[in-house]
């Protein structure tokens, strides 16, 4: 039965999501912005940035050292895979990216399934934000509530950045026109690794964060995925507002609607997206085109 309790607390649940989808498309967002590579392997480092988390968690018991060695795992995973493999790709056709990504993919979710096995493991909250928290017309989880603001600090840092460096200066001005950055003498390809190290350590950060909520088994990425692109789509290609808007849309979207009908998440997911490609095709903050 709905109640206002309940569509309440699936509006906090939506906003968690939404918090955590933004800070993981943000990362992605930035990677086609800057790289023009459409990057399926951008799930499989939110899973690796949870597993990396857990293996950090086991050993220190500590959640904060898990989230920084687990994030720093992730951007130097990001990095060799930039180096080593996609910097080949730039320039080649879109499904020779899809494709390559695709397989990474596969690889990392297959090492991790051989190392860690396929059975679901947990990684307990802080015992700060362990328990629930009464919020006077409901109780809520005192971790979810922490979770958005982690994930809002995060977006904060991602943003400063972006916005507030002289490396971010180079992704922005990257993402509108990448041949005039290089025509004044930028390394981009330095460049494009670090922001593919940016990219996937947003994502890893996700996992880790996200750890004492789900279950981490080597799968979980492939949903979060798709999710991931919807946002994208939504908010606007290369948009790191339009990455964060979007977030918060889908999250509240697939909420809401799995307090109605759970079968009817997905659809009203891309009922939502296809509505915005039809009356905004380049999404709701997105540019024209990129360069």
């Amino acid at each position: 039965m709905i109640n206002w309790a309940n569509f309440i607390s699936q509006m906090f649940n939506g906003l968690v999501l939404g918090a955590l989808l933004a800070l993981i498309s943000s990362g992605l967002t930035i990677i086609y912005g800057t790289l023009g590579v459409l990057n399926l392997a951008h799930g499989a480092m939110f899973m690796l940035g949870g597993y990396a988390g857990y293996v950090a968690f086991t050993y220190t018991h500590s959640f904060i050292i898990a989230i920084i060695v687990g994030s720093l795992f992730v951007m130097v995973v990001g990095v060799l895979i930039e180096r080593v493999i996609i910097r080949h790709f730039y320039g080649r056709p879109d499904e020779d990216q899809l494709l390559v990504t695709f397989g990474i993919s596969i690889c990392l979710v297959e090492l991790v399934r051989f190392t860690f096995g396929s059975q679901s493991l947990t990684v307990p909250p802080p015992s700060i934000f362990a328990g629930i928290t009464s919020l006077g017309f409901m109780y809520y989880p005192t971790y979810r509530l922490a979770l958005v603001g982690i994930v809002a600090v995060a977006l904060l840092a991602l943003f400063l950045v972006l916005y507030r460096t002289r490396i971010g200066m180079i992704v922005r001005a990257g993402i509108e026109d990448s041949v005039m950055v290089a025509s004044l003498g930028i390394n981009v390809y330095r460049v494009f690794a670090v922001v593919f190290g940016i990219g996937a350590m947003a994502a890893g950060f996700a996992g880790i964060v996200n750890a004492p909520v789900v279950s981490l088994t080597p799968d979980m990425g492939e949903a979060i995925l798709v999710q991931t692109f919807v946002v994208v789509v939504i908010g606007g290609v290369g948009s790191f507002p339009g990455a964060i808007l979007g977030g918060l849309i889908a999250g509240e979207i697939i909420s809401i609607t799995s307090m109605i009908n759970p079968g009817y998440a997905y659809v009203m997911l891309f009922a939502a997206m296809t509505l915005v490609l039809v009356l905004r095709p380049h999404g709701l903050l997105g540019t024209q085109s990129r360069a």
